[in-house]
């Protein structure tokens, strides 16, 4: 196969994961929003964790939300809990890898603060702890996964809102999430500011 045809595949199977996720997922994506907007509109913060790929979506929704996203507006608060090496490294070192999170959670979450969970398996030890630290907080959870929702969405409360990308791949899930993060920030503007046309 050739360098240009499997660009073309790739892209293809993008876009039908994309299709496929839009279809399924919409109105979750709305709930998601509206769960994100409420915590903000009480005077309260979203916390965003993952591993690898997910540990750099989260922190690309911490800025798009204390920056902007396309519109200008006073920065909304939000912590990206994968940042702080000094931390991550206490934790995983004295205590375990599974807490880096939840550890976080419990010193920073308060009661109807919002936990974003980023993962595309939902088998990560660290988010599940991060998920059952959230509940324990009062916090809901936002949860952006992949696959069959693993563990993570046997976990979920009737609050909380889960957006499942419809798909078995890594790659294709991450290039999803991505997607979904921006269709969350944008629906969050455009209420915040009244464009909501």
């Amino acid at each position: 196969m050739d360098a240009l045809q499997r660009i073309r595949e790739s892209f293809e199977e993008s876009i039908a994961v994309k299709r496929q996720t839009l279809d399924a997922a919409a109105p979750a994506i709305a709930r998601g929003a509206g769960l994100i907007l409420d915590c903000l509109l009480g005077g309260h913060k979203v916390l965003a964790c993952g591993n690898g790929g997910s540990a750099a979506d989260a922190q690309h929704f911490a800025s798009e939300m204390i920056n902007r996203f396309e519109l200008e507006r006073p920065g909304l608060p939000a912590v990206a809990l994968t940042t702080d090496a000094s931390t991550l490294t206490s934790v995983a070192n004295d205590e375990d890898f599974a807490e880096v999170f939840a550890r976080q959670i419990q010193a920073l979450g308060q009661p109807d603060d919002i936990l974003l969970a980023i993962t595309t398996s939902g088998h990560s030890r660290n988010l599940l702890r991060a998920v059952q630290a959230a509940h324990e907080r009062g916090m809901g959870v936002l949860a952006l996964s992949g696959r069959d929702g693993g563990g993570l969405a046997t976990l979920l409360e009737e609050r909380d809102v889960e957006i499942r990308v419809a798909g078995t791949s890594t790659a294709r899930i991450q290039e999803t999430h991505i997607l979904l993060l921006h269709c969350l920030c944008d629906l969050v503007d455009r209420r915040l500011l009244g464009r909501d046309d």
